[in-house]
C-alpha cells in the first residue's frame, strides 16, 4: 500500500504545485501591499490631525492675544503693511502721484 500512496503522489503535476506556489507567493505579496497603503493611510491621518491640532493651538493663542492687547496690534500690522507697500511704490519708476482734486485725463473735472 505504501507504494500506491507515493504513485498517488507522484501523479500530481509539478506544474500545478509550482502554480500553486507562484499563487501563494502573489496572494502573500498583495497582502503586504494592502498593508502598507493602510500603514501609510494610518501615518497620513494622524499627521493630518497633529497639523490641525497645531493649527487650532496657533489659533486659540492668536485669539487670546488679540483678546489681551485689542485691536491695536491688527492696526500695527495694517501700518506696517501701508509702509511696505509705500516703499515699493516709491521705488517704483511707473508710479504717477496725481493730485487728488483735479481731474485725471485732460482736465476733466472731478
Amino acid at each position: 500500500t505504501c507504494s500506491r500512496k507515493q504513485a498517488v503522489v507522484s501523479t500530481q503535476s509539478t506544474g500545478d504545485f509550482a502554480r500553486a506556489v507562484e499563487s501563494k507567493q502573489v496572494a502573500q505579496q498583495e497582502a503586504e501591499r494592502s498593508r502598507y497603503f493602510v500603514e501609510k493611510a494610518e501615518f497620513e491621518k494622524k499627521a493630518a490631525i497633529t497639523s490641525a491640532e497645531g493649527d487650532a493651538e496657533a489659533a486659540k493663542m492668536l485669539s487670546d492675544a488679540f483678546d489681551k492687547v485689542g485691536d491695536s496690534l491688527i492696526e500695527l500690522r495694517k501700518m506696517e503693511a501701508a509702509e511696505d507697500i509705500a516703499a515699493n511704490l516709491a521705488g517704483s519708476r511707473n508710479v504717477v502721484y496725481l493730485p487728488k482734486d483735479k481731474g485725471m485725463l485732460l482736465n476733466l473735472p472731478a
